[in-house]
């Protein structure tokens, strides 16, 4: 009996496109960047200016030169922690509603609402 592949669930994340956001693990721990870019199958986020690669680029026509390009890779959600730039703290997230009813997401620290 073949098995099926199974595809990836959705993750919930606590972190969306334009978030700043602190590395809080691995080699870039402690720098703080904007989201560029969530993908939520993988639950991982691209930062900027965070985990940067270069890639050697071949030269596509001919008398054109080869080139050196850098560019953010993913790093897991888990490692990033949501930032608070006029406190300069970094915090876990809560969910509360507002007044007339919304879900919002505010930092646990400092008790700033983002969305």
């Amino acid at each position: 009996m073949a098995t099926k592949a199974k595809t990836p669930v959705r993750q919930k994340m606590h972190v969306k496109k334009g978030d700043t956001v602190q590395i809080i693990a691995g080699r870039d721990k402690g720098k703080v960047g904007e989201i560029l870019l969530v993908n939520p199958k993988k639950s991982q986020v691209v930062v900027k200016g965070v985990n940067i690669r270069t890639k050697h680029v071949k030269p596509q026509q001919e008398g054109e030169s080869g080139q050196i390009v850098t560019q953010e890779a993913p790093v897991h959600s888990s490692n990033v922690m949501l930032y608070s730039e006029k406190q300069k703290v970094a915090s876990r997230v809560a969910y509360t509603f507002t007044e007339d009813g919304r879900k919002v997401r505010m930092l646990k620290k400092t008790g700033e609402i983002i969305d």
